[in-house]
């Protein structure tokens, strides 16, 4: 988000400032909240911790506004976290009672006899995520948690090489970059450790990645999109607790990715499909795969009759633990999906985000004790880390990912391969090396044969089984105030219209599913330019990761806008 220069700006001291009010983010401010109020009620405690201030910095007009997951979750972070989190009640839709994994081409699905053992889904718990997050929220608070949501941190302050805070987005700039009569300039968050839960992709954990080189020595990270809706079915057709994956079409043998299928409470089917933004074809439209998706006929005749009633798109970092950027620094640590805590082979990262944060908890509160906020102290974080379960889960399937850059039928090989070697698969000395997706995109000459693109034939949607997606940011909730600077910032706008254009045929005219960028003709004809429907945009990140050039940079826009999920 544009600031303004030579601003005065009101700051407001913390001891500890979170950004980013999911699992992550709330399971580390509960836990140093407990950690801290445990110490100070401890005969024994060498050292009392008093009036010490945890803020949550939330961009979502409210927590949970922002939270889409699939999702099937792990029990096992949120019983360390809570221990009686049922009977706290937590909004599960039900316990996983099916599973069922799909095999499908065009017309039929094959239901395989056995499912791969990270698809077993028995013990788990079908949950809406931002339900849990608005259940999380006010447990935290009761601690003594502040939590202020419309604040989006727009960048990291850093002093000496150390960093002592962020700052929230400016309101009230007008698109050109004009104060208007509503401007209000962001506050300077300043804090002893600053933790990072921003979500994949994360805009500050980004910039701190630049900053201290955090991929040094490490696999890029690879992320997914996942691209789903909510349906109302008019019967018990499919069950709360009915857990279905797939592989195969629509997807072609070298694009990583496949379905799922969720059965909600009160007829409610959580359906999507995940595409790996590492796909060759430059013409790929994750959004456009997912409606043909539910053309198959056994999902059709599962949607028959019924009712779409909500929409949203995620990136999903899948990259795995040798993708897992140096997780701490002078005053911060990072945790969660901005640290690739994921399980790609599970497609679970909700339990692993809560242990993050839990671990991150514990290092702050340490460090607050010996009033010691340098790296040296906060390396415990990552030292306990790989002390925990957390770290043994991702290890075992540290190769996952890499070997679906060679197509899927390697990629299975080399996953079957990892269960028998314990997470070794294909990799030597225990490491399979990865690229970053948008080096694999091919330019139009090279996957084609020719210089002219040949994306797939434009859906005629019915508005009953497929939508186009500007529908879908409709069932989003999606909403920005338009008169602000767009929050999607292209560098050299040169490149889309002579390099982009002519070696690629414009990708993001295809691989974002909210319809932000559109294609307008330059005042000479040579080429295209992308026009920014930016009051679109699902923050899934999707642009800011796939572009071939990466000129592209996604920023937080004005706090409180966005989309605005509901049970997604």
């Amino acid at each position: 988000m544009a600031e303004l220069p030579g601003v005065e700006r009101e700051t407001l001291d913390v001891d500890v400032v979170i950004v980013g009010a999911g699992p992550a983010g709330l399971a580390a401010a509960y836990q140093l909240a407990r950690l801290i109020k445990a110490n100070n009620e401890s005969p024994a405690a060498a050292k009392k911790l008093e009036n010490i201030s945890i803020a949550v910095l939330e961009k979502g007009k409210e927590i949970g506004s922002h939270a889409i997951s699939g999702a099937v979750m792990d029990p096992r972070g949120i019983a360390d976290l809570l221990p009686d989190w049922l009977a706290r009640g937590c909004p599960i839709e039900s316990p996983v009672t099916d599973d069922g994994f799909w095999l499908m081409s065009e017309k039929w699905k094959f239901s395989a006899p056995i499912l791969p053992p990270p698809l077993q889904n028995e013990g788990n718990y079908v949950i809406s995520i931002g339900e849990f997050v608005r259940w999380l929220a006010p447990i935290a608070a009761a601690e003594g948690v502040d939590l202020f949501p419309e604040f989006a941190a727009s960048r990291v302050l850093v002093e000496d090489g150390r960093v002592v805070g962020v700052r929230i987005g400016d309101k009230g700039i007008d698109k050109l970059g004009q104060r208007k009569p509503n401007y209000e300039p962001g506050v300077d968050v300043r804090a002893k450790m600053t933790i990072l839960a921003e979500g994949p992709r994360g805009t500050l954990s980004k910039q701190l990645a630049g900053m201290f080189d955090l991929y040094a020595g490490k696999n890029p990270q690879v992320y997914s999109v996942g691209v789903k809706e909510l349906w109302q079915v008019p019967d018990d057709r499919f069950a709360a607790g009915t857990v279905i994956h797939t592989v195969g079409w629509p997807l072609d043998a070298d694009t990583f990715g496949g379905g799922f299928i969720y059965g909600m409470k009160d007829r409610i089917v959580d359906i999507g499909l995940v595409v790996g933004l590492d796909y060759r074809d430059p013409t790929l439209d994750p959004h456009h795969e997912f409606q043909r998706y539910k053309l198959h006929p056994s999902i059709r005749a599962l949607l028959e009759g019924g009712k779409m009633i909500s929409a949203g798109a995620k990136a999903i970092p899948e990259g795995g633990y040798f993708s897992m950027p140096r997780m701490y620094g002078d005053g911060f640590m990072i945790v969660g999906d901005s640290a690739g805590y994921l399980n790609g082979a599970r497609l679970k990262g909700i339990h692993l985000g809560i242990k993050a944060g839990m671990l991150a908890a514990e290092t702050a509160f340490h460090a607050l004790v010996n009033e010691n906020y340098s790296a040296s102290q906060l390396q415990e974080y990552e030292a306990m880390f790989e002390n925990s379960w957390a770290r043994d889960e991702l290890w075992l399937q540290r190769n996952f990912h890499q070997a679906f850059e060679y197509g899927q039928l390697l990629g299975m090989l080399n996953a079957g391969l990892g269960l028998f070697s314990r997470g070794r698969g294909f990799g030597v000395m225990n490491r399979l090396e990865g690229h970053a997706g948008h080096e694999r995109m091919e330019r139009i000459q090279r996957y084609f044969g020719t210089e002219e693109p040949h994306p797939p034939p434009k859906m005629k949607f019915d508005n009953n089984y497929t939508f186009d997606k500007v529908s879908d940011v409709y069932y989003g909730g999606v909403v920005h105030e338009e008169n602000q600077p767009a929050h999607l910032l292209i560098l050299d706008t040169e490149v889309c219209v002579t390099r982009c254009t002519e070696e690629y045929g414009n990708p993001c005219f295809h691989f974002c599913p909210a319809n932000v960028y559109e294609p307008q003709p330059t005042a000479d004809g040579r080429g295209r330019v992308p026009f920014l429907n930016f009051t679109n945009c699902f923050h899934c990140k999707t642009c800011d990761i796939m572009d071939p050039y990466q000129v592209i940079t996604w920023v937080p826009p004005e706090g409180g806008g966005g989309p605005d999920y509901k049970k997604l």
